[in-house]
Parts: C-alpha cells; sequence; structure tokens
C-alpha cells in the first residue's frame, strides 16, 4: 500500500516538469511565428509599394526595417507577460 501512495508523488512531479517544458516550447513556437510574420509582412508590403511606385529598393527596405522593428515589440511585449506572472 506504501508503493501505491509514492507513486502519485513522483508522477505529479513529471507532470509538473512536462507542463514546464510544454508551456516553454509553446511560447518559443509562438514568439517565432510571431516575429515571422511581422518581418514577412513588413517585407511583402515594402516590395509590393516598390513595384506600385517605382521606388525599387527602399521602401522593400523601409518595409524590413518596420517588419523588425515589430517583431523586437512582440518579443518585448511576450517577455514582460511572461516575467510578470
Amino acid at each position: 500500500m506504501r508503493k501505491d501512495k509514492e507513486k502519485p508523488e513522483k508522477k505529479a512531479g513529471k507532470d509538473d516538469a512536462d507542463r514546464e517544458i510544454s508551456r516553454a516550447l509553446g511560447l518559443l513556437t509562438q514568439l517565432g511565428f510571431a516575429m515571422a510574420a511581422c518581418v514577412f509582412v513588413g517585407v511583402f508590403f515594402g516590395k509590393w509599394l516598390d513595384g506600385k511606385l517605382g521606388t525599387s529598393p527602399w521602401l522593400l527596405l523601409l518595409g524590413c526595417l518596420l517588419g523588425a522593428a515589430a517583431a523586437f515589440k512582440v518579443f518585448y511585449d511576450l517577455l514582460i507577460k511572461e516575467w510578470m506572472k
């Protein structure tokens, strides 16, 4: 009987560790997709506007920089949200 009581304690500790690993992987995945999407959208619109206005590399570069800035903002927001928990 004693062994049965010990098993749930060990399993609970393992479940907590698995939950923390899953949570960290989910956060990293969310961060990666969000940052990639920000840069992609900035580059896409910069290239599209360059095609419309004929300002070949300049709006693409501006879109890339704005996308990178938005990606760092997303990174900062997620980091602050996780630290404030």
